[in-house]
């Protein structure tokens, strides 16, 4: 079937040329994570509904096995104070996301010097100068790279993110371009005997996801072209999904809306797509969607109409890494591509605070 993609035409060729995912190398289960929980301090000033969602959801098959947390011991986590919150993502979000850029760039292989702009998005941790500088740094990135520092955009970030690498790409002024979505949402934990508070600290864990992002693809490697991409903010939806600043530190605002939002805006993201393609849900080979937990992926196999096993890459680095945040989706990608699914048409996408969704279409040989 031949896709029109009249966007991607005028804007010029992408190719998603290498992707590179890192996580910290502590790994821990949730019967782990309840039992600190019960140990700690903040056990004790929370209420007893507190303890029943927190058992419940940690005790239950809620999609996640594991979390890689960037502390040493689950008592580290129970430290929440602005100050090591944020001497924690100062130290481990520059090391996650170098990690991250270094392997995308070996699977690209793309040399550090050949990178002409750098944008790195991340909602869990604040620094100026930006996180894009140690990237610079880290990488050994020319001077004169073009370094772009994205925030508050949430799960939903990389999309965004590699659409401004499209644009720089189309700009005629960046033969390469490198993105980085880094997360260490142990930084931004937050407890109250508000449920969706709970839930969350339940749910997040930390890592980082990279790709280059070229206008030629890699020689005898899979081409993995960006054919259009479409998106949709729902201010309406604003509280649904978001950070808030409490006593200085970020607190997760995460309501029971979120799953149905997400699985209706992405739908309506994806028709638009399909639309202009001329292409139908059922074209698609590949899924590459974000996950904010089970119940977001079960509200979207019923909205899309799929069978579990269509989102089996979804659900596998759910269960072993928890939701990533924005970092999620390039690990999702690199599943997929491990696993070499069928060529043809894939679907991307991510959703989060906003309330903002993004999709793109993928045409992969």
């Amino acid at each position: 079937m031949t896709c029109t993609a009249v966007a991607s035409a005028a804007a010029g060729s992408m190719f998603i040329r290498g992707v590179g995912t890192a996580a910290p190398a502590t790994r821990y289960t949730k019967d782990e994570c309840l039992l600190a929980f019960e140990r700690s301090e903040w056990f004790g000033r929370l209420d007893a509904r507190s303890h029943l969602v927190a058992r419940t959801v940690l005790k239950r098959d809620n999609g996640i096995d594991t979390r890689c947390l960037a502390v040493d011991s689950l008592e580290e986590v129970f430290q929440i104070d602005p100050d090591t919150l944020a001497q924690r993502f100062l130290t481990h979000a520059p090391r996650l996301a170098v990690s991250a850029g270094t392997r995308a760039l070996i699977a690209a292989e793309v040399d550090a010097n050949e990178i002409d702009a750098v944008v790195v998005s991340t909602c869990t941790g604040y620094l100026c100068p930006g996180l894009s500088g140690h990237v610079v740094e880290g990488l050994g990135l020319r001077a004169d790279v073009q370094a772009y520092d994205l925030v508050g955009q949430g799960c939903a970030a990389a999309l965004p993110n590699m659409q401004l690498g499209r644009a720089l790409l189309a700009s005629g002024s960046c033969a390469h371009v490198l993105s980085v979505c880094v997360e260490v949402s142990s930084a931004a934990m937050y407890l109250d005997n508000d449920a969706g508070v709970i839930i969350s600290a339940c749910l997040f864990g930390d890592g980082a996801g990279a790709a280059v992002l070229s206008r030629h693809p890699g020689e005898g490697k899979r081409r993995i072209e960006w054919m259009d991409s479409s998106s949709v903010v729902d201010p309406s939806h604003r509280d649904a999904l978001k950070f808030e600043t409490r006593q200085g530190m970020l607190r997760n605002v995460l309501t029971r809306a979120v799953p149905e939002l997400a699985a209706e805006h992405a739908l309506r993201v994806m028709h638009t797509v399909l639309q202009r393609a001329g292409l139908k849900p059922n074209d698609i080979t590949t899924w590459i969607m974000h996950a904010g937990g089970r119940d977001v992926l079960k509200a979207i196999e019923r909205h899309f109409a799929l069978q579990s096993s269509n989102l089996r890459y979804s659900a596998a680095m759910l269960r072993a890494y928890g939701n990533l945040s924005s970092a999620f989706v390039y690990f999702v990608l690199q599943a997929a591509l491990a696993d070499s699914a069928p060529s043809g048409w894939w679907w991307l996408s991510s959703f989060g605070a906003g309330f903002s969704c993004h999709g793109a279409l993928l045409r992969v040989r």
